[in-house]
C-alpha cells in the first residue's frame, strides 16, 4: 500500500489543486508534482515569474513556501492506494483522503481545482464531506460552464466552494500542449484574484 504526501495548505489558501496520488518520482523524492517533466511547476513559474526555477531537493522547501506565499494549497484525493508505476489508470484499492477537516485547515478556501480526470472524478465525495463539515459561504449559486482554457466549473449545491476540473499536468497528457494548460490554470487564478 502507497501512502499520499500530506496536505501543503495554509490559513491563508484560497485555491486547493486536487491531484489524484503522487507519481512515483513524487513520492521518492517526498515531493508535489517532483516527476521533471511535469508541466506544474513550470505553469506557477510562468503565472508567477517571480518563483525560482531550481528544482533541486533543496529547493522544494522554498517552492512550497513561495506556492503558499500565493495562496495556493495541494493534495490529493487518495490518502492511500496500490499502484503499480504512475499511471492514473493502475490506481487500486483507492482510499480517499478525509476532506471534512479543510475548513480548520484552510478557513478562507473558496475553490478547489482538480489536477486532472481521476482526481475530478471525485468531486462530489470532496464536496458531500465539505457540506458535511459545515462548509458553506455566501454568494452567488455555481453555474457550469466551460471557460475558453478548457477549466470546467462544476456546479455542487450548497457548497459555497468553487470546483475546477483543470487539465491534467502530467506528462502522461500529451494531448494538451503547454500553451493550452497554462490558459486553463491561468484563468482560475485569474478568477480567484491570484493573479
Amino acid at each position: 500500500m502507497l501512502i499520499a504526501l500530506p496536505p501543503l495548505v495554509s490559513v491563508d489558501t484560497r485555491l486547493l489543486i486536487l491531484g489524484s496520488f503522487p507519481g512515483v518520482a513524487s513520492l521518492r523524492a517526498q515531493q508535489y508534482y517532483g516527476h521533471p517533466q511535469n508541466h506544474f511547476w513550470r505553469i506557477l513559474q510562468t503565472i508567477w515569474p517571480s518563483a525560482a526555477s531550481n528544482t533541486g531537493a533543496t529547493s522544494y522547501q522554498i517552492r512550497s513556501e513561495w506556492l503558499l506565499s500565493k495562496k495556493l494549497g495541494l493534495w490529493d484525493v487518495y490518502a492511500s492506494c496500490e499502484r503499480e508505476g504512475s499511471l492514473d489508470s493502475n490506481i487500486k484499492h483507492a482510499v480517499l483522503n478525509d476532506f471534512a477537516g479543510l475548513q480548520q485547515l484552510c478557513p478562507h478556501l473558496e475553490a478547489i481545482a482538480h489536477n486532472g480526470g481521476e482526481s475530478f472524478k471525485h468531486v462530489q465525495q470532496v464536496a458531500t464531506s465539505l457540506r458535511e463539515a459545515g462548509v458553506r459561504r455566501d454568494g452567488p449559486p455555481l453555474a457550469s460552464t466551460a471557460p475558453s482554457g478548457g477549466s470546467a466549473l462544476h456546479e455542487v449545491k450548497s457548497v459555497g466552494v468553487h470546483f475546477y476540473r483543470l487539465p491534467s499536468t502530467s506528462p502522461a497528457n500529451a494531448s494538451w500542449s503547454f500553451e493550452r494548460k497554462l490558459a486553463a490554470w491561468r484563468e482560475v487564478f485569474e478568477k480567484h484574484g491570484l493573479i
